[in-house]
């Protein structure tokens, strides 16, 4: 688990940017995690965060309508 803020929120970034092909992005993230002593996870490794969603997501239940 990561204790700094700032890192965990860099890790979050870099995930949505390697998702959408980034890679610009994705390199600026992994100089700034090196920066504050993070070693950046290898470009398609999934961080911890992202093997958390493994099942699909529950549905919604419909509103109730109001008879008057």
């Amino acid at each position: 688990m990561v204790e700094d803020p700032m890192v965990a929120a860099l890790l979050r970034e870099r995930e949505g940017c390697v998702q959408r092909g980034l890679d610009a992005r994705v390199a600026a993230i992994d100089e700034q995690l090196q920066a504050r002593g993070h070693t950046p996870p290898k470009t398609g490794a999934k961080t911890s965060s992202g093997d958390a969603r493994t099942e699909s997501p529950k549905g919604r239940r419909a509103r109730r309508t109001e008879t008057a």
